[in-house]
């Protein structure tokens, strides 16, 4: 049966807030969690930008569910400090955690001051970051000089089972090319067609381990409302790469996206007053072969939503 989780949004919610909001997520009946990591919120509207890493451990404490967490080593984190990271909350929730790694945004990395590299140059950085990562959760001691530089790094708190390492992808290409070192992939939603050939390029490259979708949504029983919450909240996300790479800070984003229409949102973001449409989109989901969904309400009360989804969608879904 798929599992139907919710979307934890650091850049949107206050940390304490959110940590609430997961907690009625799981008392609602949803079955797992995933949390963003960001040092800058997309917007100045959306105003937060919690540490995901101190949350996760309250979370996984207060809650039974199991956790993934979107992460860019290289930069803004070294990847043993990663790896110690994944390993302590996997020592203590076994089981329960696993990190998506990808290359990052600007929006992010510039704070160490460090040049932002070509994408090229940070495909490469991820490859090398998920090596040492691996090596450390598995108890080796480390020694690398490349991308990154790690100097005889050892984890003494080691995981059991290890978390997985899962390939983030958006493109065709980046999902093939996750195959050779993920333990399972996670996109976000896009034409089906495309979905079905991510799916593909992953499973011909022989990639292995669950297919997972982080869905980006606006239910309100308003329509006018629903849209409303996806405009304002999310118009900064429209952009295609290499802008949503390479945008640099929230300012930047907000006045590049100030004339964005309501139908451009539309593209990236499910928006409907109507339950029953936010079901069978879901469930086209399900039946393209994604094990996971992360439904992403990109409001910022997310009370509301918990519950209309919990009552009316969650049981459409089930046993699919």
């Amino acid at each position: 049966m798929t599992t139907i989780g919710v979307h934890c949004s650091h850049e949107q919610i206050h940390p304490a807030q959110l940590l609430q909001d997961v907690q009625r997520a799981e008392q609602l009946g949803f079955d797992a969690a995933m949390s963003s990591d960001h040092f800058s919120p997309w917007s100045e509207r959306q105003g937060q930008s919690g540490f995901a890493w101190a949350w996760l451990g309250a979370a996984l404490a207060t809650t039974r569910l199991p956790f993934g967490v979107v992460n860019a080593p290289g930069q803004r984190y070294h990847p043993a400090i990663v790896a110690q990271a994944l390993g302590t909350l996997g020592a203590m929730f076994p089981g329960r955690i696993w990190a998506a790694l990808g290359s990052g945004e600007a929006s992010n990395e510039h704070i160490t001051g460090d040049p932002w590299p070509p994408k090229e140059v940070r495909n490469a950085r991820v490859r090398e970051c998920v090596e040492v990562i691996r090596r450390l959760l598995a108890g080796e001691e480390v020694t690398h000089q490349g991308l990154v530089t790690v100097d005889r790094a050892r984890l003494w708190s080691l995981p059991d089972p290890l978390p997985h390492l899962v390939g983030p992808a958006v493109s065709v290409t980046t999902a093939g090319e996750a195959a050779a070192w993920a333990d399972g992939l996670i996109t976000v939603n896009q034409p089906h067609d495309k979905l079905r050939q991510m799916i593909d390029a992953y499973r011909d490259a022989g990639g292995q381990g669950p297919l997972r979708l982080q869905v980006h949504l606006s239910w309100d029983p308003s329509m006018h409302r629903a849209e409303a919450i996806a405009h304002d909240q999310w118009r900064t996300n429209t952009f295609p790469p290499p802008a949503s790479w390479d945008i640099d800070s929230a300012e930047t984003f907000d006045i590049t996206s100030e004339h964005v229409p309501l139908e451009q949102v539309k593209q990236v973001v499910l928006v409907s007053d109507d339950l029953h449409r936010h079901a069978a989109w879901l469930a086209e989901y399900v039946e393209l072969g994604f094990d996971e969904l992360y439904l992403h309400h990109v409001g910022q009360e997310q009370q509301v939503f918990q519950e209309a989804f919990a009552d009316r969608v969650l049981p459409q879904l089930q046993g699919h």
